[in-house]
């Protein structure tokens, strides 16, 4: 699968889910992580069952926090920062907001500053 094949598919996965939404365009925007090999086993690839020709695709948002807890990523701390952002919001995976946004640049709070503005139901999806 492609990277924008990848991309559409999770957008896709996501589609209707605010918080679903925001999180996996949060990683997606940020670029780093579904591009590597490594993160892709966490993502799962599946057709729908309203639209065959549409593929759709979700994050095990939880392997992907144990895996970097378990010092499974080589990654930098706001990689492994972005990481953590999305998966709280998509997976309702818990995060030490303090320490999560300590350290990211000023990209990356805005791409988290509109994330949860989507989650919240104002949908400025960051792309």
């Amino acid at each position: 699968m492609t990277d924008p094949q990848l991309q559409a598919a999770l957008r896709a996965g996501a589609e209707g889910i605010y918080a679903t939404e925001a999180g996996t365009g949060l990683l997606l925007t940020h670029g780093t992580w579904p591009a590597r090999e490594d993160f892709r086993c966490f993502v799962h690839v599946a057709d729908s069952i309203t639209d065959p020709s549409t593929e759709l695709a979700s994050i095990d948002w939880e392997a992907a926090i144990t895996a970097l807890d378990a010092g499974e990523f080589s990654s930098s701390s706001g990689e492994k920062r972005m990481l953590r952002l999305a998966a709280s919001l998509a997976g309702d995976i818990p995060v030490q907001l303090g320490d999560a946004v300590t350290g990211i640049d000023d990209r990356n709070v805005g791409l988290l500053v509109k994330a949860i503005l989507h989650a919240s139901g104002q949908r400025q999806l960051p792309r």
